[in-house]
């Protein structure tokens, strides 16, 4: 058995760090069959030795989390105790001090995994980014964030959001309205997004002016968009050929997010996700970045991780016996 003794910069920390009703610290005990309390001032941990030694790194950056002002909760715990398992601890100390943007009630926006992180510092670095992965990752948030930062440094001069206005059960034709009443609901994320970084009235005042354009994406044809942040998404739902109309309307000082969830495609059976073929053809393409992202990246709800997993893992043993 080992024993080992971490110094915490005071009460607070050492409370934040168990968490209500010690619900942190139970889940870092479960995880290493260790045992974990505190003792004047500081937080000891009893177990087989490597296990101890784990226990201690998941400790380390919570602790190193709480003295950035980030919040503790088992979600950051579980992730933490990820990225320790899968030797990326040291990575975990860059998340925190990188600040995307302030949303219009003053709260940080942070990349909250080393795959958002990934994600944030290609989108800086590279003219067109593809994000693709699961629900709950970020992909559309992070990317509406880096946008509207550009926009109020005055880096571009417009923010573009679109995506296929594809009928996923419920035909356009049947909805209330003149056709931006009929496209709205397929845009409602993007609102969201925009909104919590900017105020709806801001937003208003900057859509009235014609700097902040949501609109599906036929509404792209025949553009060159220049000096402009543009976001595609639900890009699996594109076909080749809408894929292939966005990705040429690329204009000069601009940059291109494009993110999607292969896993949830409405298109028709007959017809292929541009998205994928674009995955595939343009993957070595200077300036062109792809970031794939997995359940570990979902900052939803547990359950969240845990039905992506099991869709994962049912989609694979399909395909295992559709070979057999």
């Amino acid at each position: 058995m080992a024993e080992k003794n971490i110094s915490v910069s005071g009460m607070d920390c050492i409370h934040s760090v168990f968490g209500n009703f010690d619900e942190n610290i139970n889940i870092i005990q479960r995880e290493y069959n260790v045992s974990v309390y505190s003792r004047n001032g500081e937080i000891i941990i009893n177990g087989a030795e490597a296990n101890v030694d784990a226990a201690a790194a998941v400790v380390d950056s919570l602790e190193k989390m709480f003295n950035k002002g980030e919040v503790i909760n088992d979600q950051s715990v579980r992730y933490v105790i990820t990225a320790v398992n899968d030797g990326m601890q040291q990575q975990l100390e860059n998340l925190s001090s990188d600040c995307v943007c302030m949303t219009f009630t003053g709260k940080p926006v942070k990349p909250k995994t080393i795959g958002q992180k990934k994600y944030v510092d290609s989108i800086r670095h590279n003219t067109i980014v593809f994000g693709i992965g699961p629900a709950g990752t970020g992909k559309t948030y992070l990317a509406v964030a880096l946008a509207v930062r550009a926009f109020k440094n005055h880096e571009i001069q417009r923010i573009i959001l679109t995506r296929p206005a594809v009928e996923a059960g419920e035909k356009l034709g049947f909805l209330p309205g003149d056709l931006q009443n009929k496209v709205d609901p397929y845009l409602r994320p993007l609102y969201d997004a925009l909104f919590d970084m900017m105020g709806a009235e801001a937003f208003q005042r900057n859509q009235e002016k014609g700097v902040i354009e949501v609109a599906p994406l036929a509404y792209m044809r025949g553009r060159t968009l220049d000096d402009s942040f543009i976001i595609l998404d639900e890009a699996q739902n594109t076909t080749p050929e809408q894929m292939k109309m966005f990705l040429t309307r690329l204009g000069f000082n601009s940059k291109m997010v494009i993110t999607g969830d292969v896993t949830q495609i409405d298109l028709a059976d007959n017809k292929k996700s541009g998205l994928i073929e674009a995955s595939k053809v343009l993957r070595n393409i200077e300036g062109v970045e792809q970031i794939k992202f997995s359940e570990k990246d979902v900052v939803r709800h547990k359950l969240v991780q845990d039905i992506v997993k099991a869709y994962e893992k049912y989609a694979a043993e399909q395909a295992k016996r559709g070979k057999s």
